[in-house]
C-alpha cells in the first residue's frame, strides 16, 4: 500500500440546508397532512436529522369517537419511526387534556421510567402506535407545532465546549440552552418551565442531543427549523475560515490502495469477531472512505477525538460509544488484529462492570461496532447490511459534530465534549431500550451469512440467490452478462431490499475478473460464508463432431470455472472457521454421474467438476469448509442454456420436436413424472448452504424427478 502525502487543506464545511415546501403541493394537504409533509422533508434531507432521529409533533382538533365532541390531540412520531420515510400511521396520537393530567403522578427524576407507562393510558382512537420518550417534550410545550432535530451542525454546538457562548452570539439569546438531560419526563418538565421563565424564546438547545423549536403552522415551524439549521452551519463555516478540521490531514492512501485493503482487513476482521459463544453472531460488514471520515482518521487529532467517544445518543446507540483504532501498518497481521478485538471485547466488559445497576439487562455483544484506520477509511459491523450501512453512517454524522464542534474550542482547550461515561451506560442499557430490543422479531436464520453465486443472472443462479435472500443472507451476483445480471439485481433490491444483494460482472474462465468478484464481495459484506458455483453452458455432439474447441470450453467453464471460484473463495471461507464453518455448493448435472448420448464433453467435464468437489471436502473439512453438490437435470423453465442450441441439440438427440415435446419427453422420463424447476435446485442449495446440513459434506443430492441410471453408489 502506497502512503501519498497529502498537505493541510480547508476543513470540509458543513452543508447549509434550505426550504424545500411547496406551497402548491401543501394547499391540498388536510392538517394531519401538512405534518406528514413537514416531517417527510425534514427527514429526507440529511443535513437536518439522520435515519431514525428527530421528532415533530402537532396538536390537531379531532373528533372524539365517544362523544362526538372536538378535542385536541397530540400527533408525534411514534417510536421507533423515521421521519424521513414515515406514513401517517407512524405518528402516536393522544389525547393532550390526559398528557397534561399526568404531572398528578410525576414525583421527580426517578419517576421517568414509570411516566412512560402511563404514556398508552392517553391513546386516542385506539391507535397501536407506541408514542416515544420525547413525547413530554412536545405535550409539555404550549405551541401547536414542534420539531426536535439532531443535525450535525446543531450537535456540534451541543456537544462543545464553547456550544453555549455560540449559541448566544448566533441567536443573540432568541435560542435557549439547557444542560445535559436524559429524554424523559424530568427533561419535559424542566424545557416547559425554562421556556415560561424566559418568553421570546424561538428554541432551546438541547445540550447533547439536538435542539428544538416550534411554530404556528406547520409551515412556519419547517421554515423555522431549516433557518436555525442554516444559520448554525453557516456559523460554523465561518469558524473554519480555510483553516484544516483536526490539526491538519497528515497522509492517506490512493483510492485503489484502499479498496485492496478493505477488501483483505474486513475478512480478517470478521473471523476474528467471535461471539460470547463460539460459533455465534456472524456480522456483515460495511466500509465506506468518503472524504470526511478520510479527513477524520487521517489527521493528528484523531486518536484523541476517537478515545472521547460519541456524544448524541442517537449516534452512540448505533456506534458503542467509542470506535476501535487500528494501526494501518499491521493489517495484514492477524495476531495483532486479534489482540486489538481481544482488548476492546476487554475495555467493553470492564466498562459493563464499573456501570451496570443492580436490574441491568446482561451484557450484549463486546465486538466493536466501529473500526478505523488511518489511511484507509471507516468498516462497520453489525448483524446485518442494513444495521452496518446505518451504524456507518451515524458514525458519520459523529465525525462531522467533531470537526464541529473542535471549531469551537478556545486555544489549548478542549472541544467536542462526549457524554460521562455512566450516563452512555445509562441510555445503552436503558430498560426501555432493552424492552425495545426485545419486541424486535427474531432475526431469518440467514441473517449474518454472506453468499456469492456465479451464473447469478440464470435461472439456477437467480432462483438459489433468491431464496437466500430471502431468509436474511446478503447475496453477491456474478455473471459476466453485465445488462442481465444488472436486471436481476435491481429486481431482487425492489424485493428484498437495497441493502442486500450487489452485482458483479464475472467470467469464471478469467482468472483476474473471478479474484476480483471476491474482493468486491469481501469489500461489499465483509468476507463469504456460501459458494453457489453455478456457471454453465451446455453443448451436445457426437464424438466425431467434437472440436478441441467445444472440448476446451466446456472443460474451461464447468471444471476451471469451478476450480478458479473456488480457489479465490477459500481463503475468505477458511476465515469463518471460528464463527462455525461455511459451505460451498457445486451445481453439477445428472450427466456428471450418468453417461449421455452426444455429450461426451459437457459430460466429463461435469464429472470432473464433482469429483472436484469431493477432493475439495476432503481439503476442506480441517477448516470447517463443507463441499457438495446438487445433481440437477432437464431443468428448462426459466434457463438460459435451454434457451439455446442445448435445446435444439438435445431434442435432436433424441430426435423429438424441440418445443412442448421436449419437455414432455423429460417429464415422463422421470420416475416420478414431474417437471424440475430452478426453484427445486435452490431449496437443494440452501439445505446445503444453511445450517440444516451442518453435519454433510462431499454429498451429491439430486434433484431430477428421479433418474435411476443417476443413483449415485
Amino acid at each position: 500500500m502506497n502512503v501519498l502525502t497529502v498537505p493541510s487543506q480547508a476543513a470540509i464545511p458543513f452543508a447549509v440546508p434550505s426550504s424545500r415546501w411547496d406551497d402548491a403541493m401543501a394547499a391540498s394537504l388536510s392538517p394531519a397532512e401538512l405534518l406528514l409533509y413537514r416531517s417527510n422533508l425534514l427527514g429526507s434531507d440529511l443535513t437536518v436529522t439522520n435515519f431514525g432521529g428527530g421528532n415533530t409533533s402537532a396538536k390537531l382538533s379531532e373528533v372524539d369517537p365517544l362523544s362526538g365532541k372536538a378535542v385536541e390531540v397530540l400527533w408525534v412520531k411514534g417510536s421507533g419511526g423515521d421521519i424521513g420515510s414515515m406514513k401517517l400511521d407512524g405518528f402516536a396520537t393522544l389525547y393532550q387534556d390526559r398528557l397534561l393530567s399526568l404531572e398528578a403522578h410525576y414525583a421527580g427524576p426517578g419517576d421517568d421510567d414509570k411516566m412512560v407507562g402511563y404514556l398508552p393510558h392517553c391513546t386516542f382512537n385506539l391507535n397501536g402506535r407506541a408514542a416515544s420518550i420525547d413525547t413530554p417534550l412536545h405535550s409539555l410545550l404550549p405551541f401547536a407545532h414542534v420539531d426536535h432535530v439532531h443535525p450535525d451542525a446543531i450537535i456540534a454546538l451541543a456537544a462543545s465546549s464553547g456550544g453555549e457562548a455560540a449559541t448566544c452570539e448566533i441567536w443573540g439569546g432568541k435560542i435557549g440552552w439547557l444542560p445535559w438531560k436524559r429524554p424523559g419526563y424530568t427533561l419535559g418538565v424542566q424545557l416547559r418551565d425554562y421556556v415560561a421563565a424566559n418568553p421570546g424564546l424561538e428554541g432551546v438547545m438541547l445540550a447533547g442531543h439536538g435542539i428544538i423549536c416550534w411554530g404556528d403552522s406547520a409551515k412556519a415551524c419547517y421554515e423555522h427549523t431549516i433557518d436555525l439549521i442554516a444559520q448554525a452551519a453557516t456559523y460554523l463555516n465561518i469558524k473554519f475560515a480555510g483553516k484544516p478540521a483536526f490539526g491538519g490531514v497528515v497522509d492517506s492512501l490512493s483510492a485503489l490502495d484502499r479498496a485492496a485493503a478493505s477488501a483483505d482487513l474486513m475478512p480478517r476482521l470478521r473471523g476474528l469477531m467471535t461471539g460470547q459463544k463460539p460459533g455465534s453472531g456472524r456480522k456483515v460488514g460495511h466500509f465506506s472512505d468518503d472524504a470526511e471520515t478520510l479527513e477524520f482518521v487521517n489527521s493528528r487529532d484523531f486518536l484523541r477525538l476517537a478515545a472521547v467517544g460519541t456524544s448524541c445518543p442517537d449516534h452512540f446507540l448505533r456506534t458503542k460509544i467509542a470506535p476501535l483504532t487500528l494501526d494501518a501498518a499491521r493489517l495484514t497481521d492477524d495476531a495483532y488484529l486479534g489482540e486489538q478485538l481481544e482488548a476492546y471485547r476487554a475495555r467493553y466488559a470492564a466498562y459493563y462492570e464499573r456501570c451496570k445497576r443492580a436490574n441491568s439487562p446482561a451484557m450484549r455483544d463486546p465486538n466493536p461496532v466501529v473500526v478505523l484506520v488511518p489511511g484507509l477509511g471507516r468498516i462497520t459491523f453489525a448483524t446485518d447490511k442494513t444495521t452496518a450501512r446505518l451504524a456507518g453512517e451515524f458514525y458519520g454524522n459523529a465525525i462531522n459534530v467533531m470537526r464541529g464542534a473542535e471549531a469551537l474550542k478556545e486555544d489549548g482547550g478542549a472541544g467536542y465534549i462526549g457524554l460521562d461515561e455512566q450516563e452512555a451506560f445509562d441510555i445503552e442499557y436503558w430498560l426501555l431500550e432493552e424492552a425495545k430490543l426485545q419486541r424486535i422479531p427474531a432475526p431469518k436464520p440467514m441473517v449474518g451469512r454472506i453468499a456469492l453465486v456465479t451464473g447469478g443472472a440464470g435461472g439456477i443462479g437467480a432462483a438459489s440467490a433468491a431464496r437466500l435472500l430471502a431468509d436474511g443472507a446478503c447475496v453477491m451476483l456474478a455473471d459476466r452478462d453485465a445488462a442481465a445480471v444488472e436486471e436481476v439485481r435491481a429486481g431482487f433490491a425492489k424485493r428484498f431490499g437495497q441493502d442486500g444483494v450487489r452485482a458483479v460482472v464475472c467470467d469464471v474462465t478469467d482468472e483476474g475478473q473471478v479474484q476480483a468478484a471476491f474482493d468486491a464481495c469481501a469489500r461489499e459484506f465483509g468476507g463469504l460464508d456460501i459458494l453457489v458455483a453455478n456457471a454453465g453452458i451446455a453443448s451436445s455432439a457426437a464424438i466425431e463432431d467434437t472440436t478441441v474447441d467445444l472440448w476446451n470450453r466446456n472443460y474451461s467453464v464447468l471444471a476451471e470455472g469451478y476450480f478458479l471460484t473456488s480457489r479465490a473463495a477459500w481463503p475468505l471461507l477458511k476465515r469463518m472457521k471460528l464463527q462455525g464453518g461455511t459451505s460451498v455448493v457445486f451445481i453439477g448435472s445428472k450427466n456428471g454421474v450418468a453417461a449421455a448420448t452426444n455429450a461426451s464433453a459437457y459430460a466429463s467435464a461435469k464429472a470432473a467438476a464433482n469429483h472436484l468437489a469431493r477432493c475439495l471436502a476432503l481439503e476442506g473439512a480441517p477448516e470447517g469448509i463443507r463441499v457438495n453438490v446438487v445433481n440437477p437435470d432437464a431443468v428448462i423453465r426459466g434457463s438460459k442454456i435451454w434457451d439455446g442450441d442445448w435445446r435444439q441439440e438435445r431434442a435432436g438427440a433424441h430426435g423429438i420436436d424441440p418445443g412442448a415435446e421436449l419437455e414432455a419427453h423429460y417429464r415422463n422420463r422421470s420416475m416420478l413424472g414431474r417437471d424440475v424447476l430452478p426453484e427445486d435446485i435452490a431449496e437443494a442449495v440452501y439445505f446445503l448452504a444453511s445450517d440444516a446440513s451442518a453435519k454433510s459434506t462431499g454429498n451429491m443430492i439430486n434433484v431430477d424427478a428421479g433418474n435411476a441410471q443417476a443413483f449415485t453408489r
